[in-house]
């Protein structure tokens, strides 16, 4: 009987251990899920705060009713005063709201000559929560997939989402590619951002027009009404403001680590170059971001109630290191075209 009774502690001694270890075991396995969840979270958190938090759909409302009221009594706010940020670069989704609930839409149809991956463009804010319908365009086969994934995944436009084309714009291509995705005559809105021969491609689209036009300038050239002479492959070149790779940067910029205290960029065309092509296309200068470097632009016959004509020099922020006197030199020894 002893050792029965022996025999049988030894047994429970034993089964309460493997119990333990398994629940033991079922713990760490919890504990590991929750731990890959957190990170999931984490993650999601980050990217999100990356991006910034998103004025959503309702918010956008609420603001387009108070600039309605505003513009009754009057008031009409500067574009700096308006910019908010989802999915544009800057504040350009601010802009066009605003832009747009005062001078009204007529198709809701967007057309963005180098929207990347979608993400962050000039229509997506328009696209996903006012219902436009866009033709996005980009030279990059993977952004133009991810662009067709981004849209897919958002519930908004999961069903009738953008078109996203993949094409190499030039200005022969260009009208013909528009036809062919059945893209012309009046559109709100044209966005042009190809860090690169972006004055002569607006100049050669004749087959839409664009009741407000948003285009890229040069800022560094903002004294001259210059653009980068044509070429079909042209690419932009970053031009690093300090002599050599880690070295210190010039007086007066080196204590900055925005983008334009370190690069000045080789590409596109300045605002005066823009405000030039556009009174001879029949627009007008409304006014840019904060930064400067989108420029608003609104067929004559739009908005004049609202939107004034503003001059190119009212357009420069003074403390963008991109008109640095250093930058400036930097960019003189490549070849403009004046226009």
């Amino acid at each position: 009987m002893e050792r029965l009774r022996a025999l049988a502690a030894s047994a429970a001694r034993w089964w309460r251990a493997r119990s333990a270890s398994h629940r033991v075991g079922k713990l760490h396995i919890k504990m590991d899920q929750l731990t890959r969840r957190l990170a999931q979270d984490a993650d999601a958190l980050e990217q999100r705060f990356a991006r910034g938090l998103e004025v959503d759909k309702g918010t956008q409302i609420l603001l387009g009713l108070k600039y309605r009221e505003l513009a009754a009594q009057q008031i009409v706010l500067p574009l700096r005063e308006v910019e908010f940020r989802n999915f544009s670069q800057s504040g350009e989704d601010g802009i066009l709201h605003y832009i747009f609930t005062l001078i009204g839409t007529t198709d809701r149809r967007a057309v963005e000559i180098c929207a990347g991956a979608g993400s962050e463009c000039n229509s997506a804010n328009l696209v996903i929560h006012h219902g436009w319908q866009g033709l996005l365009v980009d030279g990059s086969e993977s952004n133009v997939l991810q662009g067709r994934a981004f849209f897919a995944a958002r519930p908004e436009t999961r069903i009738n989402g953008p078109v996203f084309a993949h094409a190499w714009v030039d200005r022969k291509s260009v009208n013909g590619l528009l036809q062919a995705h059945d893209v012309t005559g009046e559109v709100d809105l044209l966005s042009v951002d190809i860090d690169g021969v972006d004055y002569w491609i607006w100049d050669a689209i004749t087959v839409i027009s664009p009741r407000v036009v948003v285009v890229e300038v040069n800022l560094t050239m903002s004294e001259s009404s210059v653009t980068v002479p044509y070429k079909p492959g042209f690419r932009a070149q970053w031009i690093a403001l300090a002599e050599k790779p880690g070295g210190q940067r010039p007086e007066g910029l080196h204590e900055r680590e925005d983008f334009y205290s370190r690069f000045a960029v080789y590409a596109g065309a300045s605002l005066p170059a823009f405000v030039k092509l556009a009174r001879r296309k029949g627009y007008r200068l409304v006014g840019t971001n904060t930064i400067g470097f989108n420029a608003f632009f609104m067929r004559d016959d739009v908005g004049l109630d609202h939107f004034p004509e503003v001059s190119a020099e009212s357009c420069v922020n003074p403390g963008v290191a991109a008109h640095s006197d250093v930058a400036v030199q930097k960019l003189k020894d490549y070849a403009w075209q004046e226009v």
